[in-house]
């Protein structure tokens, strides 16, 4: 029975991530590796004079076309619904909406996943070695953003409004930088490497804590949020 139910959840979000990203879904996360694929001619060219460093890969070549991913897929979680005109389909669902808004969720944190497993394998072959923790702090900005534009998408309604919406907040928290051009504490972007640089190692161990377990909570939170509006199906049918 167990592994009936784990292969019904495999073929769900199978079909989750046809929904997300068409039918050659599996080329989706290679897209983001054209960002480096700049950046590296950039440099050939001259255009780029230093090359990246160990503490600017998380962000820098990982974090950033990673977001852009989480943000694009998240939009398309339940506004996509919306957009196409499918949404009374979605309620009929045995078992509630929840489950399919659960399995496109899983199948993007898949998508990116693969991505940032493509994008580190580059990052480190063709850049600088870097170091393991940089990983997580680019999912997590990943993951953040993923949940953040299907939220602010299933409460405008519609996947432009939200991208747009989504857009504002990606260049205000670029804003977020300090004079070292280290992310704040309240950055999905908090990059531990690049804090210890100019901070006490106790100090940035804290901080490090603080905004880690503080963006797990905003997830969820987050979530929780965009289910509350997905599942008001009156409100949504209406638009």
């Amino acid at each position: 029975m167990n592994r009936r139910r784990l292969r019904e959840a495999l073929r769900l979000v199978k079909i989750a991530a046809r929904l997300l990203a068409g039918r050659r879904f599996w080329i989706v996360p290679l897209l983001p590796l054209l960002w480096p694929a700049t950046q590296a001619l950039f440099l050939l060219l001259g255009w780029r004079e230093q090359t990246y460093s160990s503490i600017q890969v998380q962000n820098g070549l990982i974090g950033v076309p990673l977001a852009v991913l989480g943000g694009f897929l998240g939009l398309r979680i339940i506004a996509g619904e919306i957009d196409r005109r499918t949404l009374e389909i979605v309620y009929t669902v045995p078992g509630g909406a929840w489950r399919v808004w659960t399995a496109k969720l899983v199948a993007a944190a898949g998508l990116i996943v693969a991505a940032e497993a493509a994008l580190a394998l580059v990052a480190w072959a063709f850049f600088t070695a870097f170091p393991l923790e940089a990983l997580y702090g680019a999912l997590q900005a990943a993951l953040f953003y993923l949940v953040l534009s299907m939220t602010l998408a299933a409460w405008t309604r519609s996947e432009a409004t939200g991208g747009m919406l989504l857009a504002g907040i990606l260049l205000f928290n670029g804003l977020l930088r300090g004079n070292d051009g280290v992310s704040f504490r309240i950055s999905p972007f908090w990059n531990t490497a690049a804090a210890l640089e100019s901070n006490d190692v106790a100090d940035v161990v804290a901080w490090t804590v603080q905004n880690r377990v503080g963006f797990v909570l905003a997830i969820v939170a987050v979530i929780a949020l965009g289910y509350v509006r997905a599942e008001r199906r009156e409100r949504l049918l209406s638009g």
